[in-house]
Protein backbone atom coordinates (compact mmCIF):
# COMPACT_ATOMS: atom_id res chain seq x y z
CA UNK A 1 0.00 0.00 0.00
CA UNK A 2 1.44 3.52 -0.80
CA UNK A 3 1.78 5.63 1.82
CA UNK A 4 -0.22 9.20 1.57
CA UNK A 5 1.80 12.91 0.13
CA UNK A 6 1.30 14.97 2.59
CA UNK A 7 -1.05 18.24 1.99
CA UNK A 8 1.06 20.57 3.00
CA UNK A 9 3.49 20.29 -0.50
CA UNK A 10 6.56 19.65 1.23
CA UNK A 11 6.86 16.04 -1.18
CA UNK A 12 7.05 13.92 1.94
CA UNK A 13 5.12 10.79 3.09
CA UNK A 14 2.16 12.91 5.86
CA UNK A 15 3.45 10.24 8.20
CA UNK A 16 6.99 11.41 8.16
CA UNK A 17 6.15 15.04 7.57
CA UNK A 18 2.71 16.98 9.26
CA UNK A 19 1.48 13.81 11.19
CA UNK A 20 3.99 13.10 13.72
CA UNK A 21 3.17 17.53 14.90
CA UNK A 22 -0.69 17.68 14.54
CA UNK A 23 -0.17 13.71 16.76
CA UNK A 24 1.94 15.20 19.26
CA UNK A 25 4.85 13.01 18.87
CA UNK A 26 6.93 15.78 17.94
CA UNK A 27 6.93 19.00 17.98
CA UNK A 28 7.44 21.75 14.93
CA UNK A 29 11.10 22.59 14.33
CA UNK A 30 10.24 26.17 12.57
CA UNK A 31 7.62 28.31 12.14
CA UNK A 32 7.17 27.10 9.06
CA UNK A 33 6.85 23.41 10.06
CA UNK A 34 3.57 24.48 12.23
CA UNK A 35 2.24 26.53 9.39
CA UNK A 36 2.30 23.51 6.98
CA UNK A 37 0.84 21.19 10.08
CA UNK A 38 -1.60 23.65 10.76
CA UNK A 39 -2.70 23.61 6.94
CA UNK A 40 -2.54 19.78 6.67
CA UNK A 41 -4.60 19.63 9.82
CA UNK A 42 -7.66 21.43 8.07
CA UNK A 43 -7.17 19.39 5.43
CA UNK A 44 -7.32 16.27 7.98
CA UNK A 45 -10.47 18.01 9.84
CA UNK A 46 -7.82 17.58 12.62
CA UNK A 47 -9.44 21.23 14.39
CA UNK A 48 -8.03 20.20 17.60
CA UNK A 49 -4.66 20.87 16.29
CA UNK A 50 -5.91 24.03 15.00
CA UNK A 51 -6.99 25.40 18.43
CA UNK A 52 -3.98 23.46 20.62
CA UNK A 53 -1.65 25.35 18.08
CA UNK A 54 -2.91 28.83 18.83
CA UNK A 55 -0.92 31.15 21.28
CA UNK A 56 -3.85 31.27 24.44
CA UNK A 57 -2.88 34.95 26.28
CA UNK A 58 -5.61 34.76 28.59
CA UNK A 59 -6.37 30.95 28.44
CA UNK A 60 -8.86 31.36 25.86
CA UNK A 61 -8.40 31.10 21.84
CA UNK A 62 -10.75 33.46 19.42
CA UNK A 63 -11.33 30.46 17.71
CA UNK A 64 -14.89 29.41 16.60
CA UNK A 65 -14.60 25.67 16.71
CA UNK A 66 -17.95 25.13 14.84
CA UNK A 67 -17.28 27.39 11.98
CA UNK A 68 -13.91 26.03 11.60
CA UNK A 69 -14.97 22.88 11.45
CA UNK A 70 -17.64 23.11 9.35
CA UNK A 71 -14.98 24.91 6.78
CA UNK A 72 -12.54 22.44 7.00
CA UNK A 73 -14.83 19.73 6.34
CA UNK A 74 -16.88 21.44 3.50
CA UNK A 75 -14.08 23.00 1.80
CA UNK A 76 -11.73 21.05 -1.31
CA UNK A 77 -8.47 22.16 -0.46
CA UNK A 78 -6.44 22.66 -3.61
CA UNK A 79 -3.16 23.29 -1.99
CA UNK A 80 -0.57 25.62 0.18
CA UNK A 81 2.11 27.69 -1.11
CA UNK A 82 4.71 29.39 1.20
CA UNK A 83 5.61 33.07 -0.21
CA UNK A 84 8.36 33.63 2.64
CA UNK A 85 9.33 33.31 5.95
CA UNK A 86 11.16 35.22 8.02
CA UNK A 87 13.19 34.37 11.19
CA UNK A 88 10.88 31.01 12.77
CA UNK A 89 13.97 29.31 12.94
CA UNK A 90 15.04 26.63 15.57
CA UNK A 91 17.22 29.01 17.79
CA UNK A 92 14.27 31.66 16.81
CA UNK A 93 11.74 32.88 19.33
CA UNK A 94 9.44 34.51 16.67
CA UNK A 95 8.61 34.30 13.28
CA UNK A 96 6.45 35.29 10.40
CA UNK A 97 5.27 33.16 7.37
CA UNK A 98 3.18 34.59 4.45
CA UNK A 99 1.53 31.59 2.88
CA UNK A 100 -1.58 30.90 0.80
CA UNK A 101 -3.92 27.83 1.15
CA UNK A 102 -6.35 27.44 -2.03
CA UNK A 103 -9.87 25.91 -1.92
CA UNK A 104 -13.48 25.44 -3.20
CA UNK A 105 -16.02 26.20 -1.36
CA UNK A 106 -19.88 26.45 -2.24
CA UNK A 107 -18.69 25.94 -5.84
CA UNK A 108 -16.14 29.11 -5.30
CA UNK A 109 -12.36 28.52 -5.40
CA UNK A 110 -10.45 30.81 -3.54
CA UNK A 111 -6.73 31.71 -1.93
CA UNK A 112 -6.48 32.43 1.36
CA UNK A 113 -3.61 35.03 2.09
CA UNK A 114 -2.39 35.24 5.10
CA UNK A 115 1.16 37.15 6.92
CA UNK A 116 1.08 35.02 10.15
CA UNK A 117 3.26 35.36 13.29
CA UNK A 118 4.41 32.52 15.27
CA UNK A 119 6.24 32.59 19.05
CA UNK A 120 7.84 30.28 20.55
CA UNK A 121 7.07 29.05 24.20
CA UNK A 122 9.37 26.54 26.38
CA UNK A 123 10.72 25.51 22.95
CA UNK A 124 6.75 24.94 21.43
CA UNK A 125 6.40 26.95 18.40
CA UNK A 126 2.39 28.70 18.32
CA UNK A 127 0.42 30.51 16.12
CA UNK A 128 0.12 34.11 17.68
CA UNK A 129 -1.74 36.35 14.97
CA UNK A 130 -2.35 36.76 11.43
CA UNK A 131 -2.76 39.43 8.57
CA UNK A 132 -5.65 38.55 5.97
CA UNK A 133 -4.71 39.89 2.68
CA UNK A 134 -7.93 40.75 0.20
CA UNK A 135 -8.14 38.13 -2.52
CA UNK A 136 -10.47 37.44 -5.41
CA UNK A 137 -12.49 34.72 -5.69
CA UNK A 138 -13.61 33.14 -8.49
CA UNK A 139 -16.27 30.44 -9.85
CA UNK A 140 -14.76 27.12 -9.57
CA UNK A 141 -16.77 26.34 -12.46
CA UNK A 142 -16.99 28.05 -16.26
CA UNK A 143 -20.26 30.05 -15.71
CA UNK A 144 -23.05 29.29 -17.90
CA UNK A 145 -24.62 31.08 -20.45
CA UNK A 146 -28.09 32.18 -20.61
CA UNK A 147 -29.16 30.08 -23.89
CA UNK A 148 -26.91 27.29 -23.15
CA UNK A 149 -28.48 23.90 -21.65
CA UNK A 150 -29.41 24.11 -18.02
CA UNK A 151 -26.06 22.29 -15.88
CA UNK A 152 -29.37 20.55 -14.18
CA UNK A 153 -29.88 17.74 -17.14
CA UNK A 154 -33.73 19.23 -17.62
CA UNK A 155 -33.16 19.67 -21.03
CA UNK A 156 -34.37 23.44 -21.23
CA UNK A 157 -32.01 26.38 -21.22
CA UNK A 158 -30.63 28.01 -18.14
CA UNK A 159 -32.64 31.15 -18.57
CA UNK A 160 -35.90 29.34 -18.21
CA UNK A 161 -34.65 26.77 -15.56
CA UNK A 162 -32.19 27.49 -13.18
CA UNK A 163 -30.85 30.69 -14.37
CA UNK A 164 -34.37 32.24 -13.59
Amino acid sequence: MEKQVCPCGSGKKYSDCCEPVITGKQKAVTAEALMRARYSAYVKTEIDFIAKSCLKEDGDTDIDMDETRRWSEKSEWLGLKIHGTKQGGPEDSEGIVEFSAFYVLDGLKDEYREVAGFKKVDGQWFYAEGQVAATTVVRAQPKVGRNEPCPCGSGKKYKQCCGR
